[in-house]
């Protein structure tokens, strides 16, 4: 079975961005674990309460097929955790899916993987991916190789269609 972790911020996550991705890829047989800077219940912006498995701090990239980063304002809790960029590294070192949707790339663009790569981004973080050395597209879903990147909540549906091809 293939398994994916979601890391997701305590509070202010897209409810979509985590919603859609998650019932498209359980639906189609993949585990989700859910990861945060706490375990337990976390908060998404507009009403949804989710659950969290683990703390970020202990995702084993040997566990999992690829990781994605959910968006929504909260996600700016890992810009700069160097905790965060260093699993996402690692994740792409080992030939793995690194994904982000919404504002979230922008923490794959402060962890060095965006670097000539075509990437897409919620408009607001454009720059912040341009100045680490993206390809910004603008697209709703870009793919470059390993590296899946979505620009918000209406690209949700399309984004975990294009992650879940991308895992199988």
């Amino acid at each position: 079975m293939k398994k994916v972790v979601f890391v997701v911020a305590p509070e202010v996550f897209r409810d979509e961005e985590y919603i859609e991705p998650k019932n498209i890829l359980e639906k189609a047989g993949v585990e989700v674990t859910v990861a945060s800077t706490v375990v337990g219940e976390i908060y998404g912006k507009i009403k949804i309460k989710a659950q969290s498995q683990m703390l970020v701090k202990d995702i084993d990239v040997k566990d999992f097929c690829g990781i994605f980063f959910v968006g929504g304002n909260g996600a700016s809790v890992y810009f700069d955790d160097k905790t965060a960029h260093d699993i996402a590294k690692n994740f792409y070192d080992s030939g793995k899916i690194v994904s982000a949707i919404c504002i979230a790339p922008v923490i794959l663009a402060k962890a060095g993987l965006l670097n000539g790569k075509k990437a897409t981004v919620f408009p607001s973080g454009a720059d912040i991916l341009k100045q680490n050395g993206a390809n910004y597209t603008g697209k709703d879903v870009e793919v470059d190789g390993q590296i899946i990147t979505g620009n918000g909540p209406e690209a949700a549906r399309h984004f975990a269609e294009v992650l879940l091809e991308k895992l199988n």
